[in-house]
């Protein structure tokens, strides 16, 4: 027997059993709503009570379509429990009772934002009471990230409404809202002034992505304007907000003044400098063109900068820079002024060379047209001789000859310098400067150098000699400025004395530089001794040969042949003295001395 018309004829028995009685009084309380982020589970919660238990009623749950019909999902009685077939829900819900409370959970899984719908829990009793709840599921899905994208061309205060940006966020239900903000103030105003469209689109997922476009007609106001947008969204028990980040728009608008400084350098300015001027208004309009006027003559700039190479004082002057708006032909203009200081070359007088008599004082001056004060300074072979324009050496000497250097600066500018130079000879009679040693001791046979250093002018003369009048021959002669330095090379055979002789027209002056010869007694000494070492040699030797040491000769011998042989010799040999010496010839014939 099918369990709903078994359940029906049980109905029926009780009522017979009971006879006429009232309904049995049946309460169901539900919250209004259950509220659950997409994709988790939703536990919705029916509470009843029944004057016939829970054993006596019969429990059913419904929804309602987006077109306002009641579908039962779910079915449950003393003896059955059933799900209904073919719904949405089939395979996600399931249904718990607590009959000791009275409760009826229906648990939903994996919630969509399609399942965002009213459901119903009816509950009946055997004696036909009824009670009914009703429960809102809310479903929520925190959106994206807002993005935020500005427009790059500038803008106008001339145009009329603008776009300034676009804000968009994604992903998100319920629908998110997009506000804007301009400097932490949300945007208000009249659609002549300001416009705001929004567009939304529902992803296939049910989903909201809402898109917000900003025009605006903008002001000078909103060069440093900071706009953003703010994003609200719905999450379970209350609301969220989020922003994104800042953008900034170019705006254009017209000058209303106009300045003209010196970029560089910074300071006073030099001949020689490089100028950078740099022009500027205080708008910005693309429209604006700038010119540099001096002196008549107009030039046009490059990125709002003019540029004078190697200025001269003849670029002093006032620099009128001029702003011209292309599209209104206003013209403004500012000024400013730049004065080029200078140093002019030094001016040494005497001009020089000069000559200057010994003793007498010497007195010159050194001076340099210049735009600011000037500094002076003398020096000499690289020492500082004098301060100020004029230089003045008392008692000159020698020593005063020279090349002088004046060097004017400018203390105010760096690097701002000129010199000039003076070249002083001093008149005098040969002066030669002391060598270190004119007593030389070199080895015989050998070469040597002599330096004679001649201080005098005009330059003098110089010729090398020898104590016995021999002019010797110069090595080499350099011309300084205080004189002359001669080289003679010397042949060192035997002692001798050379002569440094200098002369001019003022006068004379010698040296005079002696030579000694090492090792020529020696020598002498030692070709005595080899002369007397051959004599003794050559009298050991005729000694030797007188005793018949040498040649064959060996004191008394016999010398026996055949007494029938032609060619029998005999040799005899004394040892008396060499006089008494008899030599015998051949054939025994006695040889007189004078043929040995």
């Amino acid at each position: 027997m099918d369990a709903r018309v078994a359940a029906s004829l049980l109905a029926g028995l009780v009522v017979l059993l009971h006879g006429l009685t009232a309904w049995a009084l049946v309460e169901v309380n539900m919250e209004d709503r259950v509220e659950v982020y997409r994709g988790d589970t939703a536990q919705i919660v029916c509470m009843f009570s029944s004057d016939d238990g829970i054993g006596g009623v019969s429990i059913q749950w419904f929804y309602v379509s987006r077109l306002g019909e009641k579908q039962k999902i779910y079915y449950e009685d003393a003896t059955t429990k059933a799900v209904e077939r073919g719904t949405p829900f089939t395979d996600r819900i399931t249904v718990n009772v607590t009959a000791a409370t009275g409760e009826v959970v229906l648990t939903i899984a994996d919630v969509q934002v399609r399942d965002q719908l009213e459901f119903i829990c009816l509950i009946k009793s055997l004696t036909d009471g009824v009670g009914e709840g009703r429960t809102k599921l809310l479903v929520f899905e925190k959106p994206d990230s807002p993005t935020i994208e500005g427009f790059q061309e500038g803008i106008s205060i001339y145009d009329d409404l603008s776009k300034i940006g676009i804000c968009e966020v994604k992903n998100g239900f319920p629908k998110p809202n997009i506000t804007w903000y301009r400097n932490n103030a949300p945007l208000r105003g009249a659609d002549d002034v300001m416009k705001v469209v929004p567009s939304i689109t529902t992803e296939s997922s049910g989903l909201f992505s809402v898109r917000s476009e900003l025009s605006m007609k903008v002001t000078k106001e909103d060069k440093n304007a900071h706009f953003y947008c703010e994003v609200t969204y719905l999450v379970p028990g209350g609301t969220r907000m989020t922003e994104t980040n800042t953008i900034n728009i170019t705006v254009y608008y017209p000058s209303t003044a106009v300045q003209v400084w010196v970029q560089s350098p910074k300071g006073k300015i030099k001949e020689g400098d490089s100028i950078e001027l740099r022009c500027q208004g205080d708008g910005n309009m693309p429209s604006s063109i700038f010119t540099i006027k001096h002196q008549g003559e107009e030039y046009p700039l490059e990125s709002n900068t003019y540029v004078i190479a190697n200025v001269t004082r003849l670029n002093s002057g006032d620099y009128e820079c001029v702003s011209l708006d292309t599209d209104t032909y206003e013209e403004l203009s500012g000024t400013t002024s730049i004065f080029v200081d200078y140093l002019d070359p030094a001016v040494v007088a005497p001009a020089g060379p000069v000559e200057i008599d010994h003793g007498e004082e010497l007195t010159a001056t050194c001076n340099a047209l210049s735009s600011l004060l000037t500094n002076t300074a003398w020096f000499k072979d690289g020492q500082h001789v004098s301060m100020g324009h004029h230089l003045i050496v008392k008692d000159v000497t020698f020593d005063t000859a020279g090349t002088y250097q004046c060097v004017v600066t400018v203390p105010e500018i760096d690097g701002l310098e000129t010199m000039g130079t003076l070249g002083v000879n001093v008149n005098g009679p040969p002066e030669i400067v002391p060598p270190k040693s004119t007593d030389i001791e070199e080895s015989f046979d050998s070469t040597v150098d002599l330096t004679c250093h001649v201080r005098g002018f005009p330059a003098p003369t110089i010729v090398w000699t020898t104590l016995d009048g021999k002019v010797l021959e110069t090595t080499s002669e350099v011309e300084l400025e205080d004189g002359i330095i001669s080289v003679a090379s010397v042949a060192v055979t035997s002692d001798l004395t050379a002569f440094c002789n200098a002369s001019n027209q003022y006068g004379a002056d010698a040296v005079a530089f002696k030579i000694k010869a090492k090792g020529s007694g020696v020598i002498i000494a030692v070709v005595i001794i080899c002369i007397l070492l051959l004599a003794i040699l050559g009298s050991g030797l005729y000694f030797l040969y007188k005793k018949g040491k040498i040649c064959g000769r060996s004191g008394k011998q016999d010398l026996t042949k055949d007494k029938s042989g032609k060619d029998n010799i005999v040799v005899e040999m004394k040892s008396d003295n060499t006089e008494d010496a008899i030599l015998l010839g051949v054939n025994g014939d006695k040889q007189p001395p004078n043929h040995q």
